[in-house]
């Protein structure tokens, strides 16, 4: 059977499939974009139509979905050590390059390291 208006079933759903398929891309590109991500991971997209016919063959309902995988973040790192405050309770205080007040090569000064209380008290 020839058909003049042939079109391909990626053009079906009033064009809603290429809608679900470039919102998948943008979201692949945005992560190949993100400098938060390794550069030369894979990305993929998986497009997935799901058919699903009638008892007498002459319908089929046709669910279509995308699923993209994206290159993960890479993890921040921090060094923390552990200390005593002044009554005993434990800290996790992170590391920092200056010691906190001392004047950088810029003519700023060093910050306080951010602290966190951690763990019981001890006595």
């Amino acid at each position: 059977m020839q058909i003049a208006n042939k079109k391909s079933v990626l053009e079906m759903a009033m064009g809603g499939i290429a809608e679900v398929v470039d919102r998948e891309v943008d979201r692949v590109i945005c992560n190949v974009l993100d400098p938060s991500t390794k550069a030369t991971a894979k990305r993929k997209i998986v497009l997935t139509l799901t058919f699903n016919p009638d008892e007498t063959r002459s319908r089929l309902d046709m669910d279509v979905q995308a699923k993209s995988t994206l290159a993960p973040v890479a993890p921040l790192k921090t060094d923390l050590c552990i200390t005593k405050g002044r009554g005993g309770e434990l800290l996790m205080a992170e590391m920092l390059p200056q010691v906190p007040g001392q004047i950088d090569m810029d003519g700023d000064e060093a910050p306080e390291p951010a602290m966190a209380r951690v763990g019981r008290m001890t006595y």
